[in-house]
């Protein structure tokens, strides 16, 4: 089988153009070591990390992939964003991606230092502002996402940002099997972001709990929190999260209290498979990961698949 060859593929010299998303808490050494190592590009998760544990992680990853490319996630509206910033030049890391933000002051050093940038955009207006900014890439993420999300869909989002840049786009949210790849190349995407599906990899070192919610999942499954903060968020739908949408709807949690209770409930959900008081943060498209397998054999099974339809309508 031939992988498929696109501008992400040559640019970030890897094997498929699938990048593994840089999820908070999730995203560390030994899944984007796997993801890196099966042909993609493996991430690993800023987020608010101390950052002499980042250097390890780094560091780890890169003494497990030898040469293959992989990256970091820098949120920007994290505390340690300027260290990490840094570290990522320190480390010699090849590519970031960013979110929550605009990474405008750290590009020159970035781009001096010879690492790729891709941002994550909800947006075309973003992604116009990502490309004259020196970014070589953008994320354009549909709001089916996990975590975060905007109010786009990935159908109507991804064909407009590649009419309106052009560096390449790689398309994100509610993708997790081969035609989801052919559809985002269809509308015009030369790669693919994908979170939710690697939540089941046997790599992922998230709680057994967590991972047994996605596989379990149906159609119906994800649930929406946070609008009233600001910060729209993507979860399983569990007690927790269903308390916390009520809470919203009838005026029952203020937005004040909504922080206090959230706080750190990423990590318990990550960490301890905190049903009571955990964000198990996942996709619209959870309700198609059936089992827990390797990164590689998702890899490899997406792309033979993508690729057999996209050879079809030509």
């Amino acid at each position: 089988m031939t992988a498929l060859k696109t501008r992400i593929t040559d640019l970030l010299g890897c094997k498929y153009p699938i990048i593994q998303g840089g999820m908070a808490w999730i995203a560390e050494s030994t899944l984007a070591s796997a993801v890196s190592d099966a042909g993609g590009i493996g991430l690993i998760a800023g987020g608010s990390a101390p950052i002499d544990y980042l250097r390890e992680q780094i560091r780890k990853t890169k003494a497990a992939v030898g040469d293959k490319p992989f990256g970091v996630n820098v949120m920007l509206m994290s505390p340690n964003a300027d260290d990490l910033a840094k570290l990522v030049i320190e480390e010699g890391v090849p590519i970031v991606t960013t979110g929550a933000g605009n990474p405008g002051k750290y590009m020159e050093g970035w781009k001096n230092a010879g690492i790729k940038v891709i941002p994550v955009v909800p947006s075309v207006a973003l992604a116009k502002r990502m490309e004259r900014a020196g970014a070589d890439a953008v994320v354009a993420e549909g709001t089916e996402s996990g975590g975060h999300i905007g109010e786009n869909t990935t159908m109507c989002l991804v064909p407009q940002v590649v009419d309106a840049v052009e560096i390449p786009v790689i398309a994100a949210g509610g993708i997790a099997d081969g035609r989801g790849i052919a559809a985002s190349f269809m509308l015009g995407a030369e790669g693919v972001q994908l979170g939710t599906r690697f939540l089941a990899a046997e790599e992922c070192q998230v709680h057994s709990v967590y991972k047994q919610l996605v596989v379990d999942a149906k159609d119906t499954d994800s649930i929406v929190t946070g609008r009233y903060t600001g910060h729209p968020c993507r979860n399983v739908k569990t007690k927790f999260s269903k308390k916390l949408a009520n809470g919203e709807r009838d005026g029952s949690l203020t937005p004040e209290e909504f922080e206090n209770i959230t706080l750190g409930s990423l990590r318990k959900a990550v960490q301890d498979g905190n049903l009571e008081e955990g964000s198990f943060l996942c996709g619209a498209i959870a309700g198609m990961v059936k089992k827990i397998e390797p990164a590689k054999d998702m890899i490899e099974e997406m792309f033979k698949e993508a690729e057999a339809l996209l050879n079809q309508c030509r």
